[in-house]
């Protein structure tokens, strides 16, 4: 009989049923396994209840969120999960046979730290955006970095999370990561890379939609730095510095190799920053001052 851990894994959905259930079955394949596999439901259908109820038998469950996006459904599940420990994971991605049993052992014994692990390309990795693939263990604390905390393959003590404040829900499409990481780490809190913690991103979307995917990551990048300017912190400045220099690298690339629009994020996160700049400085015109658990 496979060992249950008393962790819970969380996955928000938009209603992707084939992804989710490749998704649900890797967590059944798991050894150990959780103990619950919540599932937050932001479609508005019934289609993900009725494939839920199918891994019923592996702890699946689902509560629905009437909003959209990760950060709403972040919140909600750590509001709603029965274990305190929590990984983790997006509807679009798989989970190595150890993931579970990794993150148990990784955070047991030191729930005040936030682990984050490598995602790799199912698919084409030229169309599977949000991975990372380093082999080596870096511990990021001490470090104001913004971009190392990937919610697709993460590992939480959820009282600590929630007591911090959780995930900003004023970022709706992206960078919710980004701002709980880069606050999580001007705290003073401990944020380790693992690459033995392991998922794979699914190579699911068009080349259209890769497009416009990288385009809202830079505006949802561009309101993450709005909000820190907004409260006088000019490291953001070096941040947007990066990002150009990036992005004209990115074009520079696609010029001389005549790669695809949609196989580079750089071009596209550079076109994103300059309009959620503006949204954002708009979106926390109120927020000057830091929030004590920000």
């Amino acid at each position: 009989m496979t060992e249950v851990a008393q962790i819970s894994v969380v996955i928000p959905t938009i209603g992707r049923t084939e992804s989710l259930r490749a998704c649900l079955e890797s967590l059944a394949q798991c050894d150990p396994r959780a103990a619950e596999v919540l599932v937050v439901d932001q479609s508005g259908g019934d289609a993900i209840s009725t494939l839920v109820a199918e891994f019923e038998s592996v702890g699946a469950r689902v509560i629905r969120s009437d909003q959209r996006g990760i950060s709403v459904g972040m919140n909600l599940a750590l509001r709603e999960v029965r274990h305190d420990l929590v990984l983790g994971t997006h509807d679009d991605c798989t989970v190595d046979r150890s993931w579970v049993g990794t993150g148990w052992r990784l955070m047991a014994g030191d729930p005040e730290k936030l682990v984050s692990g490598r995602v790799l390309p199912y698919g084409d990795p030229r169309a599977t955006p949000s991975t990372k693939d380093r082999l080596f263990r870096h511990d990021f604390t001490g470090e104001l970095v913004n971009g190392v905390l990937y919610p697709n393959n993460m590992a939480l003590y959820r009282p600590m999370v929630v007591a911090f404040g959780g995930f900003d829900e004023r970022f709706d499409v992206a960078a919710e990561d980004n701002d709980l990481c880069y606050r999580w780490l001007r705290a003073g809190h401990r944020l380790h890379y693992e690459p033995e913690l392991l998922v794979w991103h699914h190579d699911i979307r068009s080349h259209e939609e890769l497009e416009r995917l990288y385009v809202g990551y830079g505006q949802a990048q561009g309101k993450l730095y709005a909000k820190h300017l907004r409260r006088g912190d000019l490291r953001m400045l070096y941040f947007i510095a990066q990002d150009v220099s990036r992005g004209l690298r990115g074009m520079a690339v696609r010029a001389l190799l005549r790669r695809p629009r949609w196989a580079d994020e750089r071009p596209g996160i550079l076109r994103g920053v300059p309009g959620g700049l503006v949204a954002g400085w708009r979106l926390f015109r109120d927020d000057r001052r830091p929030r004590e658990r920000d």
